[in-house]
């Protein structure tokens, strides 16, 4: 159910919009990547930020290659967080409130590297 539920509201929250934003998005997208010292091919790492989030929350959802697709959503969900930390969104609630929910989600899929995919999954031995 987890994997079904935040998998299809990550899709759709995140990946499918950044998907069809093209490469002017994904240029800014990956311009995120500047935040850990990474400042060539802003529109690669952009592209490379949508398939995890979309192809890897796929992946995520079904089951298959589960822990490498939370491996690289979980890595995204950093550098988002990173980038947010250093240029805050809100000023209510600044840097931390603006890289909390990254961070959240970060620490949610790096934690079913370890869960696993559970029982029904695409790939289960």
């Amino acid at each position: 159910m987890l994997r079904l539920t935040l998998g299809a509201l990550f899709l759709w929250a995140h990946g499918w919009a950044k998907l069809t934003a093209g490469s002017k998005g994904w240029t800014e997208i990956g311009s995120a990547m500047s935040s850990i010292g990474i400042t060539f091919w802003p529109v690669f790492w952009g592209f490379m930020a949508t398939m995890a989030e979309t192809a890897g929350v796929v992946l995520f959802i079904i089951g298959f290659a589960f822990r490498p697709a939370c491996l690289l959503i979980a890595f995204t969900m950093a550098v988002a967080g990173i980038f947010s930390w250093h240029h805050p969104i809100s000023k209510e609630f600044g840097a931390l409130g603006s890289a909390s929910h990254a961070w959240e989600l970060g620490l949610v899929f790096f934690s079913m590297i370890f869960i696993g995919p559970g029982k029904y999954s695409v790939d289960k031995n």
